[in-house]
């Protein structure tokens, strides 16, 4: 329960040998150490909206991504050793064949406008991205299935059109929240009602929220804060000044190229995390020129991924090979030649192609990683040794998501990590996907994706994701120059847990419900 006895500890230091010196010091450590409730908790955010929603299909920035973890709940939760674990689920058992999943639902959880959770709610929030009309980005996640029922108060079950050996994954998703029923199988959102650690007291789009510790939370151990203050600052630099003048208690996405003079100041704290995150540079497969794959493979090779890594990220990441899938992710597939920069073979598919002086228009903003226009300028410089002519457009920050992704034909995204390949796959590159950014088309992926999800085999189902990650290498439409880290910054007072989850920025977006100020 993140409670300490000192006359426990202080015999215990005594009986091991310690002078009685040396266990007053180890008890001032593990005494600041130790969770403590108080406070009000000021994060500086990255990429407000004014477009964003309470709806949570809607959600598609990390401001409200991190709103999501703060003042929602989900069925199950990614941990801080990155597996999966259950949060408004207790537990689950599936078919042999995973088409039918049973989910027994964790009792008397309230909802802050005091309704208690139940199978209907769950029932009513997952439906609440299917359908025909639904626009929801969780939506293509959820197309196999054929029903989500209401077994008892306390059950819910799934059942599927094929396997999904992966669901309890795939509920982790940030769109997929838990809200109240409104007694018609719809989920109202207009009141902001969640079941989180925190109740939202107001909230501005695209600027900041202010939310207060919800008193009925049924995690007795976390959400320490009295209070979190949500800001939306997009410039880094803004961020970390805020964070030195003590305006702000812990700052998302460092500035890669200024973060080591952070790591020298004693008033804060760096954190570092490996991760699957990536930022992409999408194609629309079906808009020339990007519908010639020799024009795709061109501009592949006309990318610096040692450079790109080392100038965006000061070397905070890992080389990309057009794939989606990172080292530290399931089924990577480490044996797929790496893609080197090589202008000479950019030209080759481009006379391929019949398109020697190729000229392309490329849209880039900073909102999507720190110095991510610096990112595209410097993609102009190596393609243009291959001889493409890249027209970098610097779109605005705050509207860049509503605007210009999905929009136009080539520009930057940013991904953040899923925690399976067929979670990514389904969001990104299947056929129809809403959020397929690339509009990539392949049938023997969409057969392989299928195939992989349901198979429970785990050496044939890395073979299949293996043959996955080698379609979009050699014919994808996207290109993948890195993975990135998660560097993140905080007062010196705010403390944590040794792990630290990678799915998202500030431990998987739970910063305010995992963290503490040192007492």
């Amino acid at each position: 329960m993140g409670k300490l006895d000192r006359r426990a500890f202080m015999q215990s230091a005594l009986a091991a040998g310690l002078s009685l010196t040396a266990a007053n010091v180890l008890w001032s450590k593990a005494a600041r150490s130790a969770p403590a409730k108080g406070g009000l908790f000021r994060a500086g955010l990255d990429d407000g909206n004014t477009t964003d929603s309470m709806d949570p299909a809607t959600t598609n920035s990390r401001f409200m991504i991190t709103m999501a973890h703060t003042q929602r709940n989900f069925l199950t939760e990614i941990a801080p050793d990155n597996g999966v674990k259950g949060e408004l689920a207790e537990s689950w058992e599936t078919s042999g064949d995973a088409k039918t999943w049973m989910l027994k639902l964790r009792k008397g959880v309230e909802f802050h406008n005091g309704k208690t959770f139940d199978a209907n709610d769950a029932v009513a929030s997952l439906n609440h991205h299917r359908g025909e009309k639904s626009t929801s980005g969780a939506k293509s996640l959820l197309t196999s299935v054929e029903s989500i029922k209401a077994d008892d108060k306390n059950t819910v079950v799934v059942k599927l059109s094929s396997g999904n050996a992966d669901l309890p994954y795939l509920l982790t998703d940030y769109h997929l929240v838990m809200l109240p029923a409104d007694g018609e199988g719809k989920v109202s959102f207009a009141n902001d009602a969640g079941c989180g650690g925190y109740v939202v007291k107001s909230f501005d789009p695209g600027v900041k929220a202010t939310l207060e510790r919800f008193k009925n939370y049924w995690k007795a151990d976390s959400a320490y804060f009295d209070g979190v203050e949500y800001t939306a600052i997009p410039d880094v630099n803004a961020r970390q000044t805020a964070l030195l003048n003590n305006s702000l208690d812990a700052m998302i996405e460092c500035d890669f190229k200024t973060v080591h003079m952070l790591e020298r100041d004693s008033n804060l704290k760096v954190d570092e995390v490996p991760t699957g995150t990536h930022v992409s540079m999408p194609m629309f497969q079906d808009v020339a020129p990007f519908d010639n794959p020799d024009v795709r493979l061109a501009l592949k090779y006309a990318v610096d991924r040692e450079a790109t890594v080392k100038m965006v990220v000061n070397g905070h990441g890992s080389i990309g090979n057009d794939h989606p899938i990172s080292p530290i992710m399931p089924y990577y597939d480490g044996s797929i030649e790496q893609r080197a920069y090589d202008p000479e073979k950019a030209k080759f598919h481009l006379k391929k192609a019949g398109l020697e002086n190729l000229k392309v228009d490329l849209s880039a903003a900073d909102v999507v990683i720190t110095s991510g226009v610096d990112m595209a300028l410097l993609f102009q410089e190596t393609a243009r040794a291959a001889g493409i002519e890249v027209n970098v457009i610097r779109e605005a920050n705050d509207s860049y998501w509503s605007n210009i992704w999905l929009k136009k034909p080539f520009c930057l995204a940013g991904w953040g990590q899923r925690p399976t390949p067929d979670i990514i796959f389904t969001l990104g590159y299947a056929a129809g996907a809403d959020w397929n950014d690339s509009h990539f088309k392949d049938d023997r992926f969409n057969q392989l994706m299928l195939e992989a999800r349901a198979e429970l085999d785990q050496k044939k189902r890395a073979e299949k994701y293996g043959e996955m990650q080698r379609i979009l290498h050699d014919k994808g439409s996207v290109i993948i120059p890195f993975f990135r880290n998660w560097i993140y910054a905080r007062r010196a007072n705010v403390e944590h847990g040794d792990k630290l989850t990678s799915s998202w920025p500030l431990d998987g977006a739970r910063g305010a419900e995992r963290w503490w100020f040192a007492s």
